[in-house]
Order: C-alpha cells, then sequence, then structure tokens
C-alpha cells in the first residue's frame, strides 16, 4: 500500500529518529561530505544515510539514545548484516559512487543533540568470527 508509517503511540521515537538523523547529516556535511542519500530503501533494508567525501562511499547507521555510549553500542549484528546487504544493491545501482573504497560509520546523537562519528565503526569480516 502506501509508506509505512508508525502507529501512533510510535510518532515520538519516529521524530527523535528523524531529528537525530537531521543532526547527524548535518554533521557530515559541516566535516565536508556530500549527502547521496537519506533513508535510502533497498530490498535490504533501509540505510540512514549514504554520504561520499573524496571518492570514500559512507553507509551511515545513525543511533540516537539518551547517551552517547548507549547509542554507539546500539548497532546490532542484524542491523550490521542488513547495512552490508543494502550496500551491495546500493552500489550495484551507483558503480560511481565509492571509487575509493567504502566504509560502515555509526553517529551517534545523544538527547542533548550531541554528536560522535565512529567512522569504520564494523568491516564485513566482523560478522563471520
Amino acid at each position: 500500500m502506501g509508506m509505512n508509517r508508525p502507529r501512533r503511540k510510535d510518532w515520538t521515537a519516529y521524530a527523535i529518529g528523524i531529528a537525530a538523523e537531521d543532526t547527524a547529516c548535518a554533521a557530515l556535511v559541516a566535516d565536508g561530505w556530500t549527502i547521496r542519500a537519506r533513508r535510502l530503501r533497498t530490498e535490504a533494508g533501509e540505510v540512514d544515510a549514504v554520504a561520499e567525501k573524496d571518492g570514500i562511499l559512507a553507509i551511515v547507521e545513525v543511533k540516537s539514545r539518551p547517551t552517547l555510549a548507549k547509542a554507539a553500542t546500539a548497532l546490532t549484528n542484524r542491523q550490521r548484516a542488513r547495512l552490508m546487504g543494502a550496500c551491495e544493491l546500493i552500489l550495484a545501482r551507483n558503480p560511481d559512487w565509492g571509487v575509493n573504497g567504502v566504509r560502515f560509520d555509526t553517529i551517534a546523537v545523544d538527547q542533548a543533540g550531541r554528536v560522535r562519528r565512529i567512522a569504520d565503526a564494523f568491516r564485513i569480516g566482523d560478522l563471520m568470527e
């Protein structure tokens, strides 16, 4: 049918998530990154942001929690696998993106709006251990 909208009780979490993604993307742009896509839906799942700088493509997962520490540790193995699958699809559709490499970043945002980027947060081999 239409868009998958959150149920009414989930609107607050949804709004917090969107605000965190806005904050994360603003931080990336301020650091010289170009946002290629936001909330990009693929058959493997949604990617919060895709950014590129100097030919390096970053597949970005944004995590918002009350503290930066909680946000930084919120990425699960299942989410990592989803991001890797989505990355394959993104690169297949956009072969000119990430000519100098691809990495997976996590951007943690706390409730005060502080941002921490964990560059190269994980690698493909990490899930095979």
